[in-house]
């Protein structure tokens, strides 16, 4: 029962970085891959890409709010 509920854990972290890939405009494959290999351990590395991503779009001197 415990190893089904790693498995599902790796599953729903790999269709959760695969939909916020798609909502960012980032690197699908890259994450994909890392879901599923990594699961809920690169999750971290996964927020800190997301940040860095908006900063370059954005620029490193301008303010995000999030509301």
């Amino acid at each position: 029962m415990i190893t089904i509920g790693i498995i599902m854990s790796f599953i729903l972290c790999t269709i959760y970085y695969f939909v916020e890939t798609v909502r960012n405009g980032m690197g699908k494959k890259r994450w994909i891959t890392a879901g599923i290999v990594l699961g809920p351990m690169a999750l971290p590395m996964f927020q800190i890409s997301k940040k860095m991503n908006l900063r370059k779009v954005t620029g490193f001197h301008s303010v995000y709010l999030n509301a």
